[in-house]
């Protein structure tokens, strides 16, 4: 058993406060980044360092805006009720699944913008934004919220905040989960022989189903079996299956072709 007693504030400036999640937030944006200015001079993206700047802020803009609306699905007597409460970032509450439809849909607005290929650009962000997630959890962990199951195994956490049960570290669970993801995509770029798309849809499903799985763990009101966000992680998985079906069987006898063969 180990409690969690740690400070979420990194440092202390009085009125002004720097947190963990938020220096998250802040190195996920600059990996992105950097990941785009590499791919560029690799040749892959044909986007300027002007360019990739401009391209972060409407990525950035679109994925709090939708992390932010999908909140409703979570509090609905809060967000319909008070809808200021959307503009209220700094209290927290983002929901992943937003983030991403909103990210999606900035990153499509901004490549029709500028006629670039969209699946080329959502294949490199997936790598460097499956980094950031993971540590995401690892900031949740410190912050001592998305608590876990009440558990009392050998590596159970206790969370002040929430009583004295003894959970599961789900947080860190996840954590685990999502650098095994990481490690898969950043595999199949570096293959770099898979069908435009491939990574990106590989993304969606296997966060898709780490999520499932990992919110077994956690605890979340549930409808039917399932919380909230493991039936809209559902909808990534069912999605992102019926595009490899329909669009990326080659690929995937590639990948077993490579496992075997080794």
């Amino acid at each position: 058993m180990w409690i969690n007693n740690l400070n979420p504030v990194l440092v202390d400036l009085g009125p002004l406060e720097i947190r963990w999640y938020g220096l998250v937030y802040l190195l996920g944006f600059f990996l992105s980044v950097y990941w785009l200015h590499r791919m560029s001079k690799k040749g892959k993206l044909g986007l300027s360092s002007e360019e990739i700047w401009d391209f972060m802020f409407y990525a950035i803009l679109g994925m709090l805006i939708g992390a932010r609306l999908f909140m409703v699905f979570w509090r609905p007597d809060v967000y319909l009720l008070h809808p200021l409460e959307f503009l209220k970032i700094w209290e927290g509450g983002m929901s992943f699944h937003g983030g991403l439809v909103g990210i999606v849909v900035a990153s499509y607005w901004y490549c029709k913008r500028k006629k670039l290929n969209f699946r080329v650009l959502a294949d490199i962000l997936s790598v460097p934004a499956m980094l950031a997630l993971a540590l995401g959890r690892i900031a949740n962990f410190i912050n001592g919220e998305l608590i876990g199951r009440v558990w009392n195994g050998q590596w159970c956490v206790v969370f002040p905040e929430y009583g004295d049960e003894c959970r599961h570290p789900n947080m860190i669970y996840s954590f685990f989960e999502r650098m095994i993801v990481f490690a898969w995509l950043f595999w199949l770029d570096y293959k770099s022989e898979f069908k435009e798309g491939f990574i990106f849809w590989n993304f969606v499903f296997w966060e898709g189903v780490g999520r499932i799985i990992m919110d077994f763990f956690r605890e979340d009101i549930v409808y039917y079996g399932f919380s909230l966000g493991q039936w809209m992680s559902s909808v990534m998985v069912i999605v992102a299956g019926c595009v490899f079906v329909k669009y990326y069987k080659e690929d995937w006898k590639r990948v077993f072709r490579k496992n075997i063969n080794r």
